[in-house]
């Protein structure tokens, strides 16, 4: 059974043994042996598709970053998506996850959405966030017919923005009232070209 998200939120080092855990030696592995800036070693982690036996782990990672419910038609694009999404594990504990989906230009290439990024608190400044990102954006600029990558960030989120701005992305509109039931309601589209 795989570890309750209460126990992820506290860093647990207890290894998971469900689904995330048999599939994770599947995944990719990094080892980051330089430091980062505030002198903490890095970790080491194995992403992970989503896929049927592993999205009930990422619906509750996803319930303790986020601030909004995700209703099945998220988590159905997740695992049609393929490479893109992924899921980050650190000792079989799920600790972060990518959400992206492709969307269809009028050109007929594709451009990649990213849903959510997301890395659970304990495990932030270590370079999970980044890894998944650049992973995501390799598999999709590899791809000839996806031409670029964009995502919503609430007007407030100075975090989100200096991260993606340090990936390459630029704000390049603000739309007022986007956001339903969080305040401020308004977003922007950052927006970063892979040709």
């Amino acid at each position: 059974k795989w570890l309750p998200v209460q126990q992820l939120q506290q860093g647990s080092g207890r290894r998971g043994r469900g689904a995330g855990a048999r599939w994770a030696a599947r995944g990719s592995t990094r080892l980051a042996r330089e430091r980062t800036g505030e002198g903490r070693m890095k970790i080491q982690i194995k992403l992970d598709q989503v896929r049927d036996q592993n999205v009930k782990q990422m619906k509750e990672l996803n319930a303790a970053i986020f601030p909004v419910k995700y209703q099945d038609k998220f988590y159905r694009d997740c695992t049609a998506c393929g490479d893109v999404t992924q899921l980050a594990y650190y000792n079989d504990i799920l600790i972060g996850a990518i959400a992206c989906r492709l969307e269809k230009k009028e050109n007929g290439k594709a451009k990649l959405y990213i849903m959510t990024l997301g890395v659970l608190a304990p495990y932030r400044d270590l370079g999970v966030g980044t890894y998944l990102l650049q992973h995501s954006l390799r598999v999709a600029s590899e791809d000839p017919n996806i031409e670029e990558a964009y995502l919503h960030v609430q007007t407030n989120n100075d975090g989100a923005i200096r991260f993606y701005d340090k990936h390459g992305f630029a704000i390049t509109e603000m739309i007022p009232n986007y956001y339903k039931r969080i305040d401020p309601p308004d977003c922007y589209i950052l927006h970063k070209s892979l040709r």
